[in-house]
């Protein structure tokens, strides 16, 4: 049995959370461009979470902006789709399932072009959603009369003349516009981009004074893992419990975050924040971003590159290690917390450092560690080096747990060899990849002996666009850690890191 709209009178609601039949009724009052597990994930989860219990009530329109592949598994299906909810609360198991029917239709841009300039003339419509990658939020100058324009943004200010022309520039075609794109200050910069299009195009002074009053942009950080559709085995498993088939199920953690960056006209337009406290509209969610970008992302970025040549292959994996357990709690509880480069309060930072040790932990997820490496050096120097400055600026010593991390991270890049344009590392005789635009400058670098090696990286200012030499101990301590995983294997360097630390304390 499939599900679809027909066969939900057949489902065990007491194995699944089923939509009644009044929730396919709903208006659509978002528009939303993107058709990934993300937003299936979180926010048309919420929206549908908020209709089940008489909130916000209303449907999703769904653009799918590429010509790739098709809407055959929405269609299929009548657009509904079952949430696979598992992981780790406060130490506990969390199971959940749950048949979202919040998305009403997926219409195919380069088709049907005008079912979407339709819906922009909807005197229902509140609210257009997006996620387009971080690729998708770049100015394109070209015509909004194309059919379809080519680039997310035109297609946004397309949608909004025509919202604009079909409500005679007055007040109540007010949108709420808000990307989930994982750049910082998403809606800004896609406001700015949707002007200069403008311009672009010489709409007149009159659209664009409608704009300024009437469509608010807002910034928004979106957090929660949603790998998709689970491994064929567990798929299976899940369907027969289940006692369905569906073909666009998908696993999710229990934790969620949608911080939304507005004030009360905001709040009053998206009532369905009320249902789930993880989602939080402010008048600056920066604080989010930090907890989210040192916590979550920096302690997984140190930990890649250990946990990797530990031989670990998933984060949940390493969290059964004691050693690696206890660095991601101490790099996190006595480095990164204490040094968060925002005001923070110190308890919302434990806080949000336990509920990362809960996602770590979750053994529904796989998230592969040579995944993680991806971009090291990149993420590296965006989520820890601040950190690191400010450790110093705090302490003015080294924080061991980082340097360690450091010292990995030289390991982990001093690439063995190269074929053709790809890098790869060496681990016990076996070839990795490495996945990072630096992997040539690690290359010409791997030459030299491993003494000179980890200085002649650690102090070129150029590479790292600062200069980590004017910390106090921090390079001969990286040094000494790589020494140390070099010679005895990075198991045995981190077991000797956690025991020179409890001597000192």
């Amino acid at each position: 049995m499939i599900l679809s709209k027909a066969t939900l009178k057949n489902i065990n609601g007491a194995k699944v959370t089923v939509p009644t039949s009044e929730q396919f009724n709903l208006p659509e009052k978002v528009l939303q461009f993107g058709t990934g597990v993300l937003l299936r994930g979180l926010p048309d989860f919420l929206i549908d979470k908020a209709n089940s219990q008489g909130i916000f009530n209303g449907r999703i329109a769904v653009v799918k902006s590429t010509s790739k592949g098709s809407t055959a598994e929405f269609d299929d299906q009548d657009n509904l789709y079952t949430l696979c909810i598992r992981g780790i609360v406060n130490g506990n198991n969390v199971e959940e399932n749950v048949i979202s029917s919040s998305i009403s239709r997926v219409i195919v841009a380069d088709t049907d072009w005008d079912a979407i300039l339709g819906i922009a003339k909807s005197p229902e419509l509140k609210l257009i959603v997006s996620n387009t990658t971080e690729v998708g939020i770049q100015l394109l100058e070209e015509s909004i009369q194309q059919s379809p324009p080519s680039s997310f943004p035109a297609k946004l200010l397309a949608v909004l003349f025509e919202r604009y022309q079909a409500f005679n520039g007055q007040a109540d075609g007010a949108l709420v516009v808000i990307a989930t794109e994982l750049i910082p200050e998403n809606g800004k910069k896609l406001e700015a981009i949707v002007y200069e299009l403008a311009t672009y195009n010489k709409l007149d002074e009159q659209f664009t004074a409608w704009l300024k009053a009437n469509i608010t942009f807002c910034n928004s950080l979106v957090d929660r893992i949603v790998p998709g559709k689970p491994d064929e085995e567990t798929l299976k498993k899940l369907e027969t419990e289940l006692g369905y088939s569906d073909n666009l199920l998908s696993m999710a953690e229990p934790y969620l975050l949608w911080a939304i960056e507005g004030g009360s006209a905001v709040s009053d337009v998206l009532s369905f924040a009320s249902v789930d406290e993880g989602v939080v509209i402010t008048e600056d969610i920066e604080l989010y971003r930090e907890l989210k970008v040192r916590l979550l992302n920096g302690t997984h970025t140190l930990c890649s590159g250990i946990a990797f040549l530990s031989g670990i292959e998933t984060v949940t994996n390493a969290m059964e290690k004691d050693d690696l357990r206890t660095y991601v709690t101490q790099v996190m509880l006595t480095e990164i917390v204490p040094a968060i480069p925002y005001k923070v309060v110190e308890k919302e930072a434990v806080d949000f450092s336990k509920k990362v040790i809960d996602r770590f932990s979750n053994p529904h997820i796989e998230h592969q560690w040579i995944s993680i490496t991806a971009q090291y050096t990149m993420k590296l120097k965006i989520r820890v080096l601040p950190v690191l400055f400010n450790f110093y600026k705090l302490k003015n010593k080294a924080p061991l747990h980082i340097a360690f991390g450091f010292a990995a991270y030289l390991k982990f890049m001093r690439s063995a060899q190269q074929d053709g344009k790809t890098y790869f590392g060496l681990l016990n005789g076996v070839n990795y990849p490495i996945s990072d635009d630096q992997a040539s400058y690690f290359q010409e670098n791997a030459s030299v002996n491993e003494d000179a090696y980890v200085e002649q990286v650690l102090r070129d200012t150029a590479f790292w666009g600062a200069d980590l030499s004017v910390l106090n101990d921090f390079i001969n301590t990286v040094q000494r850690y790589y020494q140390s995983i070099s010679d005895s294997g990075i198991s045995i360097a981190l077991s000797a890191l956690d025991s020179s630390i409890q001597e000192k304390n």
